[in-house]
C-alpha cells in the first residue's frame, strides 16, 4: 500500500486554459480521500494526472514517495474505476476480472485464484458465468471494482463510479465501496460532484472551485467549520442559508442586525474588529427552527411562510425574510437587488405551518456562521 502526495500541482491546457492551481494535498496510506465540487472545478483532471492519464503542468506527485510525474501509467500501480462501467460486453464476468492480469502475464492458476477471491468478496462468484448485458447496474458496477481490486494495486482511483445508477442503488453500492475499501485498506482517491456522497464516504473531504481547493478535512469538520462562503453553501442539504448582517456594539456584548431585527451574539471574538461593519451571516437550516421544540429563550427569526414541504420526519419550512441575500459568485461582494432573503428552517413534522402564514423561527445563535463580503472568508 501507498500513500499520494500532490505539492503544488497545476494543470494548463494547451491555449492557456488553466484546469487546476497549486494543489497541495496528502492522502495518507490507506485512507479514502474523496475530491468533491461542482463540474469543471478541476477534481476529474486531479485524478488523471495521479494515473498519468494527464501529463502535469507544474508541481509534484509522489506515490510512496516516489516521484512520478514521468512514470507510464502502467508502472504507476494504481487502478481506475470509471462511470462507464467500461466492461468488455462479448466477455463473461470471469473474463472481465481476468483481462487485466492476462494483460500482465500472470499465470493461469493465480488468475483464477484472484478471481475467485475477488468476485466472492464482491458478491460476484454466483455470475461469474454471464455477460455484462446479464447484469443489473449493479452489478455490472461491482464488476468494474472487481476489476480493479483483482490487480492488488498500492492505490484506487475512482471517477464517478455511481453516476450512472438510480438514488437506491448508489445508496446501496456506496455503503459496499466504503465497506471494500476498510476491508482492504487499499489508498483509494474517490471523484464526485455530490456533495451527500463525499460526506457519507470521506475519511476525509477536499472541496474545490474553479481548480482551486477550498478546503480539506474531516466531513464533520468541514460541514461545521466552512473556510469561506463557497464551501458553506456547497457542503450540506439543504445549503447554508446566507444574508447580510451589520454588527453593532451593545455595551459589552455584540448584536447582529437583520433589516428590523436584532440577535445577541455568543462567542464573537473574532467579530469585535467587525463592529460597526455590514458581514454575512450563515446558519444552517436544522439551527434555525421550529420554536416550539427547544428551549423558550432562544432569539426568534419573524417572516411570512412562502413554502412548506413535508418530508414524513420533518417539515422543511421557506421563510422570507427582510434582509439582504448573499449571492455566491466569482466577486464574493455581489448582492442581488432584493431586500428580502428566502431562508429554509426544519420544524416538526406536525408543527401548525402553513404557506401565507407569518412565522418565528428559534436562531441557535451559537451556531451561527459569519463572513467576510469582501473575501468571503470565515470570521472566527
Amino acid at each position: 500500500m501507498a500513500g499520494v502526495s500532490l505539492s503544488g500541482v497545476g494543470k494548463v491546457y494547451p491555449g492557456g486554459t488553466r484546469a487546476v492551481t497549486g494543489l497541495d494535498l496528502d492522502i495518507a496510506d490507506g485512507e479514502l480521500m474523496v475530491l468533491v465540487g461542482p463540474s469543471g472545478c478541476g477534481k476529474t483532471t486531479t485524478l488523471r494526472m495521479v494515473a498519468g492519464l494527464e501529463e502535469i503542468s507544474e508541481g509534484e506527485i509522489r506515490i510512496d514517495e516516489v516521484v512520478v510525474n514521468s512514470l507510464d501509467p502502467r508502472r504507476r500501480d494504481i487502478a481506475m474505476v470509471f462511470q462507464n462501467y467500461a466492461l468488455y460486453p462479448h466477455m463473461t464476468v470471469f473474463d472481465n476480472l481476468a483481462f487485466p492480469l492476462r494483460a500482465r502475464g500472470v499465470p493461469k492458476s493465480e488468475i483464477r485464484t484472484r478471481v475467485e477471491r475477488t468476485a466472492k468478496l464482491l458478491a460476484l462468484d454466483e455470475l461469474l458465468k454471464r455477460k455484462p448485458r446479464a447484469l443489473s447496474g449493479g452489478q455490472r458496477q461491482r464488476v468494474a471494482m472487481g476489476r480493479a481490486v483483482v490487480r492488488e494495486p498500492q492505490v484506487f482511483l475512482m471517477d464517478e463510479p455511481l453516476s450512472n445508477l438510480d438514488a437506491t442503488l448508489r445508496t446501496q453500492v456506496r455503503a459496499e465501496i466504503v465497506d471494500l475499501q476498510r476491508e482492504l485498506g487499499v489508498t483509494t482517491i474517490y471523484v464526485t460532484h455530490d456533495q451527500v456522497e463525499a460526506m457519507t464516504m470521506g475519511t476525509r473531504i477536499a472541496v474545490m472551485r474553479n481548480g482551486v481547493l477550498q478546503q480539506q478535512g474531516a466531513p464533520q469538520t468541514v460541514y461545521d467549520e466552512p473556510d469561506n462562503l463557497f464551501v458553506a453553501t456547497f457542503v450540506g442539504s439543504p445549503g447554508m442559508n446566507l444574508f447580510h448582517g451589520r454588527i453593532e456594539r451593545d455595551g459589552d456584548t455584540l448584536q447582529c442586525i437583520l433589516g428590523e431585527q436584532r440577535l445577541p451574539l455568543a462567542g464573537t471574538n473574532g467579530l469585535v474588529a467587525y463592529a460597526g461593519a455590514d458581514v454575512a451571516v450563515g446558519v444552517r437550516p436544522e439551527h434555525l427552527g421550529d420554536p416550539l421544540a427547544g428551549p423558550s429563550d432562544r432569539p426568534r427569526l419573524r417572516g411570512r411562510v412562502r413554502s412548506v414541504e413535508l418530508l414524513g420526519s420533518e417539515r422543511l419550512v421557506q421563510i422570507q425574510l427582510d434582509v439582504k441575500p448573499v449571492a455566491v459568485d466569482e466577486s464574493v461582494e455581489a448582492a442581488t437587488a432584493s431586500d428580502q432573503t428566502l431562508v429554509t428552517a426544519r420544524f416538526d413534522a406536525h408543527a401548525d405551518v402553513d404557506p401565507g402564514d407569518v412565522a418565528e423561527a428559534a436562531v441557535r445563535v451559537e451556531r451561527l456562521h459569519f463572513f467576510d463580503l469582501g473575501t468571503g472568508r470565515a470570521i472566527r
